[in-house]
């Protein structure tokens, strides 16, 4: 399955004309660690199926749901079964902000189990299967098709993660105001992350003191607030490396960081490697062809 790894960058291969790769997988094969610009997504259909994504081993039971974010290190180990994997680049056909904000929430990576999300895991699982007979059949128009079908699977995520937001107040009224806020804060930070933000300006942004916002974005996010921030500059960064007019010392000056040895430092704890060797093995993804078999 993985045709084009240098180092640990994988190179997706997309359908031609398209921005997806998508296998019906039965191979008993192993897929040593690796990291791709596409999103992942992996549901066992037959069988379990044991994955490890940033030193954390996972094994799969049938129709659980793992969505790997772009970027992120992970292993896939062979198995006998049948399992569904969506490569999906995310830029530009799904470069919402709404969309972005999530990915960075559920950053590295998300388990959708019946037991983790009661609500919309027979929703989400059909997405996913439908995703798959589209991508088959392969009529008309099934990218579009395919990629509003991930819009969607995205909103129920967003929509699950602020429902149990229980964590901010049992008030209803109280709650689903607090969850408008931090999604605005959310928002403040992706499009001003490049500036030089402190605790103390968001929490001001936000009309919470600095402990009550600290301990209610914590709650919402999942992050701290400097790991959110320093995701997002770091998800900045990819992108502006990819311009090889750019110095690495211009990428960290444009992607918000004070001083190349904290940019050097924070990209190669969220990236395994150094921006240097991140942009040696980078390649720009095109719409490479591929037979219409999968």
């Amino acid at each position: 399955m993985i045709e084009n790894l240098n180092g640990t960058h994988e190179t997706v291969n997309y359908r031609e004309n398209t921005n997806l790769r998508i296998y019906n997988n039965v191979q008993v094969e192993d897929y040593p660690t690796h990291w791709h610009s596409p999103i992942e997504v992996i549901m066992p259909v037959h069988n379990t199926y044991s994955l490890e994504y940033s030193d954390i081993p996972v094994t799969l039971r049938e129709g659980d749901i793992m969505v790997l974010c772009p970027g992120v290190l992970h292993h896939l180990y062979p198995a006998e079964g049948q399992r569904y994997i969506i490569q999906a680049e995310i830029n530009p056909a799904l470069n919402l902000r709404e969309i972005d904000s999530i990915l960075t929430i559920i950053q590295p990576a998300l388990l959708i189990t019946p037991e983790r999300f009661p609500d919309t895991y027979e929703q989400i699982r059909s997405i996913v299967t439908q995703i798959m007979d589209e991508y088959q059949e392969g009529r008309s128009f099934f990218e579009a098709s395919i990629y509003s079908m991930l819009t969607k699977l995205f909103v129920l995520i967003g929509r699950s993660h602020a429902d149990t937001a229980q964590r901010f107040m049992t008030d209803g009224i109280r709650q689903k105001k607090y969850v408008e806020k931090f999604m605005a804060v959310c928002s403040y930070i992706d499009e001003h992350c490049t500036d030089n933000l402190t605790l103390d300006d968001v929490a001001e942004y936000s009309g919470f003191s600095k402990y009550h916002f600290t301990r209610l974005f914590r709650q919402f996010t999942g992050l701290t607030f400097y790991r959110y921030l320093n995701q997002k500059r770091i998800a900045k960064a990819e992108r502006i490396l990819a311009d090889p007019s750019l110095s690495v010392t211009d990428v960290a000056m444009a992607s918000g960081f004070s001083s190349m040895s904290a940019f050097i430092r924070m990209f190669k704890i969220m990236k395994g490697c150094t921006p240097s060797e991140f942009r040696k093995m980078y390649r720009p993804t095109s719409r490479n062809q591929e037979p219409w078999t999968v």
